[in-house]
């Protein structure tokens, strides 16, 4: 990686915390990673009501230290959630606030602002001090909400989002998307297409020295599950909203008509009663599937048990932007994909890459094929793990692709500072 970075100072505003999930595994690894080049990072991030528990409290300690072992200057504030448009002016008046001490005390040259709330403080940051701005666009925003059902076009929080997201994007010095196929969309706006923007493309990537295979770990817990020598498709994830739960189940009914050894492992955080009741409604005996939740430190042994990894996703519009984690962790551990066609560049995976079954319609039909297509890489494990891997690395890796990808976006911005 270039080391033509060392010593600039960044100002990294994330609205997810570095106690989450998301922060955990799409925050933190990059910025270790990119301070390798000597890049002195400020964090700025908002963190969960966990985080100011006794509990949590001892957990941000570790991790500020840990962080500020890799060159890292961690700060957060509070979350708020309700209600929803006034807690997140209030969160953006504080972040502007407290993002200007930063500024100044840390003589930050350039803010990366992940997602659109973080983009509304930096937007005021840059327009008051002149430092560079990069706008990474996690998924459009405004779309997604109206695509979920939860706000209208005509409301007052889309045409906010959208006014503040176009304001952005017409100051950004940089902007990083999810996925190719957005990126066309997107330069015929108003405010990308008469403004000269940086751009690079980095999908969600995995940590995959944490994400691989490991037979001891397959032995361990399919001996844990008692699941012997069943065809086991994992799922791995929150459930319902984008996900599509049902479908997912339906999916799994119809492959046991061709595997009756299949069993259906659900990795997920909450609501296990509804997957009992929604496998129930199917006649899915309870011997057919294990619902658990489990730390986010174990999932890759759990998904080396698995022989596919199964994801349906809603696809709309806004998916066009999005690039399913999860989909970066299955190939990391070995195991061919089955997903429904229509987000972001993933059916590439399946059409170009092939390492899966590609479902285009919900169907009967459409779920026989894929269950087909998977049974197929499963008769040959090794060489299918190999392939899956391999995949992973040249793609969805976090060092070297999804680092690699920012540091050359901040050469960019950064050669044109004055």
């Amino acid at each position: 990686m270039t080391m033509t970075l060392a010593n600039r100072r960044v100002l990294y505003i994330s609205y997810n915390g570095m106690l989450d999930p998301l922060g955990q595994s799409q925050v933190i690894p990059y910025l270790k990673e990119l301070s390798r080049t000597g890049i002195q990072f400020t964090l700025l991030s908002f963190e969960r009501p966990q985080a100011f528990t006794r509990n949590g409290v001892e957990m941000c300690a570790a991790l500020h230290r840990e962080l500020a072992g890799g060159g890292i200057d961690w700060h957060w504030l509070r979350y708020h959630k309700m209600p929803s448009l006034p807690a997140t002016s209030y969160d953006v008046l504080a972040g502007i606030r407290y993002g200007s001490r930063l500024v100044r005390r840390k003589q930050i040259e350039m803010i990366h602002a992940r997602s659109h709330i973080p983009a509304t403080i930096a937007l005021r940051l840059k327009r008051r001090f002149g430092v560079k701005m990069i706008f990474d666009v996690r998924g459009l925003m405004a779309e997604e909400y109206a695509d979920a059902g939860h706000w209208r076009k005509d409301s007052l929080p889309y045409r906010l989002t959208k006014a503040v997201e176009g304001r952005a994007l017409g100051a950004a010095d940089g902007v990083v998307t999810l996925t190719e196929r957005i990126w066309p969309v997107m330069n015929q706006w108003d405010s990308v297409r008469h403004h000269s923007v940086a751009h690079e493309v980095v999908p969600c990537c995995a940590d995959l020295e944490l994400f691989r295979f490991s037979h001891q770990d397959r032995a361990r817990r399919r001996a844990e599950l008692a699941l012997e020598d069943r065809f086991v498709v994992v799922y791995s994830g929150s459930i319902d909203g984008w996900y599509l739960t049902e479908s997912m189940a339906d999916f799994f009914v119809t492959m046991r008509k061709q595997r009756p050894d299949g069993h259906l492992l659900w990795l997920t955080p909450a609501r296990h009663e509804r997957l009992h009741e929604l496998m129930k409604a199917r006649g899915v005996d309870e011997a057919a599937y294990t619902v658990l939740a489990s730390a986010p430190r174990d999932v890759p042994s759990y998904l080396s048990a698995g022989d596919a990894g199964l994801a349906f996703i809603k696809p709309c519009f806004s998916k066009l932007a999005s690039s399913p984690t999860k989909y970066a962790e299955y190939l990391g551990c070995g195991l061919p994909l089955i997903i429904n066609a229509g987000i972001g560049d993933s059916d590439m995976l399946i059409t170009q890459e092939k390492v899966g079954a590609l479902v285009r319609d919900f169907t009967g039909a459409e779920y026989a094929d894929a269950a087909s297509v998977v049974e197929g890489f499963v008769g040959y494990p090794e060489q299918t793990r190999r392939r899956a891997r391999e995949v992973a690395e040249r793609l969805f890796d976090v060092r070297h692709v999804g680092a690699e990808r920012y540091a050359r976006l901040y050469e960019e911005v950064l050669a044109n500072q004055n």
